[in-house]
């Protein structure tokens, strides 16, 4: 099986600082809807792992983060792809719980669902959490510089972190 897994906020979507709280805020990054669906054509399962502590914070509401993962399907489905297991983790970082990346908890989830092995898989994310996650059970830890990628390449990342413009560049190198 050839997965990627996938941050969602800064990476698939844009990113804000005060939470994607609404599907009219939820904006695909350019490039990123058609790089899933030509990664999907191509034989790639995309998975998503991301956090959600707006749900733990009150900020949105279960059916909105729904409706948000409904719209990413839709509209990799209208170019001919297909958006694998999306996991999410819904609580606040003070919540010690184990699927909040840092933690790789959600990984486990995906590489479970899918009855893989995560070594060597690439985890794509645009945060120092999403990257330690990757590390903390062999996957290839793979930046983009969206979202706030461009501020965490200045700090200190995990041995062997590809670094890409952004998920149509990793497209691009995986289907080359």
């Amino acid at each position: 099986m050839k997965l990627l897994i996938l941050d969602r906020d800064g990476v698939i979507n844009e990113d804000s600082d005060a939470y994607i709280k609404s599907l009219d805020e939820w904006i695909p990054i350019p490039g990123a809807i058609d790089a899933i669906a030509r990664l999907s054509k191509a034989g790639w399962t995309v998975a998503v792992a991301t956090n959600q502590s707006g749900l733990a914070r009150g900020y949105y509401d279960a059916a909105t983060l729904e409706s948000m993962h409904a719209r990413l399907r839709q509209l990799v489905a209208e170019q001919g792809g297909e958006v694998g297991l999306i996991v999410h983790c819904p609580h606040g970082p003070d919540d010690g719980c184990g699927c909040r990346k840092p933690l790789p908890g959600m990984l486990e989830q995906i590489a479970a669902h899918y009855g893989c092995a995560l070594p060597g898989v690439w985890f794509v994310g645009d945060s120092i959490g999403d990257l330690q996650a990757a590390s903390a059970v062999h996957c290839q830890p793979v930046l983009v510089k969206t979202g706030k990628g461009l501020r965490t390449l200045g700090k200190s990342l995990p041995a062997g972190t590809l670094v890409f413009e952004d998920l149509a560049a990793i497209a691009d190198q995986l289907l080359l």
